[in-house]
């Protein structure tokens, strides 16, 4: 895997943004915005960076939080407090990163997890991107946080190609949200789909062969739509 390095960026209003940055070591086809988990920036997004930068990527993940990773308890405390215009203003900035190193909007993605995931569906209904995707984003019918709408009412309003990959636990998404949140996608005018995984946690901890689809299918996603 690529190593990973923290930037800091001294912002407008006087906050500073760290990200998460990996680079490809060949040539780079493009640049994806990662945008974490409840948790913070943990193992698991670093190793996401690392492993998109492997595939060609320039990967960076801004920092949605003050604290790089938090319990659960913490996690629910933080998103409870989140602002949707806020989180969507530093992804913003990972993008305009991304463009300052000569990557083009239409070579420019976003992929998220859990909350990530929520977010960057939002990205892909109000931001010029080239492809968008979501990995287990909750709120699809009730707001995750202020600031960022139902992911159903989010779903017509899409303006780059989506993919949406579920597990199926009782600590996911429910699969009747699911039904409804691919329903509602289906009605975008741009290419849609929806994967859900009846045998995995939506973390995709328990089954490796489901975690290694779901990233085949992402890659795929981004390669047959950033070009």
């Amino acid at each position: 895997m690529k190593q990973t390095r923290i930037e800091t960026l001294q912002l407008t209003d006087g906050r500073e943004l760290r990200m998460t940055v990996a680079e490809p070591e060949s040539a780079v086809r493009g640049g994806l915005v990662v945008l974490h988990e409840a948790r913070g920036v943990t193992d698991a997004v670093r190793g996401l960076v690392s492993g998109l930068a492997a595939e060609g990527w320039l990967a960076v993940a801004p920092h949605l939080y003050a604290d790089d990773e938090l319990d659960d308890d913490q996690a629910g405390t933080a998103v409870s407090g989140l602002d949707g215009e806020s989180v969507l203003a530093d992804t913003d900035v990972a993008f305009v990163w991304l463009g300052q190193r000569g990557v083009s909007t239409d070579l420019m993605g976003v992929v998220g997890f859990d909350l990530g995931g929520s977010v960057a569906m939002a990205v892909a209904a109000s931001r010029s991107v080239g492809a968008a995707v979501t990995v287990g984003g909750g709120g699809v019918l009730e707001p995750l946080a202020a600031g960022l709408p139902p992911l159903v009412d989010l779903a017509q309003e899409l303006a780059c190609p989506w993919l949406g990959l579920y597990g199926a636990s009782d600590d996911g998404v429910p699969a009747a949200e699911v039904a409804k949140l691919r329903d509602a996608a289906a009605g975008a005018p741009v290419a849609t789909d929806v994967v859900r995984y009846e045998d995995s946690e939506h973390r995709f901890d328990t089954s490796p062969s489901n975690a290694s689809d779901a990233w085949q299918r992402a890659l795929n996603w981004f390669d047959s739509h950033l070009r």
